[in-house]
């Protein structure tokens, strides 16, 4: 089995990519993560990548003021110098321009902690718990030019408590997209495509 080469990216902890790094070291997982990328040097899913011998790379945003491209021609460089099949979006905190989009478009899938099309953006649970919404939950999609509005792979629903926080309803959700982002995953690197 030929396994697709994954590039992770990131900002922070990388909770969601270790969910997929787990999920990968199965013998018949069909992808591999090659490479962790982080737009924040230091950022803590780095050392994590490391410790699973796992390649890294940096490309700090704030190098590039306000040339978002050149950041993203930097970002491309780096994905196809370790010649990445599938590009995965785990708490990448960048809006992405229509340029890297196109490159990658049906190989570039990113998580959110919502039912899309519901809650697009930031601050998802509190903005769920103000609604008195019943039902939250995670989603994975295609990335497109538009923000959070991709064609859904997976979702997984999550009740709301009567005495949830946004704290206590984003654990469960994060626990979510631990199980449902390792699964989209595998359906894209075994030939799921964009319809």
């Amino acid at each position: 089995m030929s396994r697709k080469r994954v590039a992770v990216l990131i900002s922070g902890r990388g909770s969601n990519m270790a969910a997929l790094v787990e999920a990968a070291k199965a013998p018949d997982y069909p992808a591999e993560i090659a490479l962790v990328l982080s737009n924040v040097p230091g950022a803590g899913g780095l050392a994590l990548a490391e410790a699973n011998g796992i390649a890294t790379a940096t490309v700090d945003h704030t190098r590039f003021g306000k040339d978002r491209e050149a950041f993203e021609r930097a970002v491309q460089a780096e994905l196809e110098a370790h010649r990445i099949d599938i590009v995965c979006l785990a708490g990448f905190l960048r809006i992405l321009t229509p340029w890297l989009v196109a490159k990658w478009e049906g190989q570039m899938i990113n998580i959110h902690p919502s039912l899309l099309p519901a809650y697009k953006g930031l601050d998802t649970h509190a903005r769920a718990l103000a609604d008195g919404a019943t039902t939250h939950g995670a989603t994975v999609h295609f990335v497109v030019p538009d923000l959070d509005a991709g064609p859904v792979i997976l979702q997984e629903a999550v009740p709301v408590l009567a005495d949830d926080t946004a704290e206590t309803l984003g654990r469960r959700v994060l626990a979510a997209e631990h199980r449902i982002y390792p699964e989209a995953l595998r359906m894209i690197a075994t030939e799921y495509r964009l319809a």
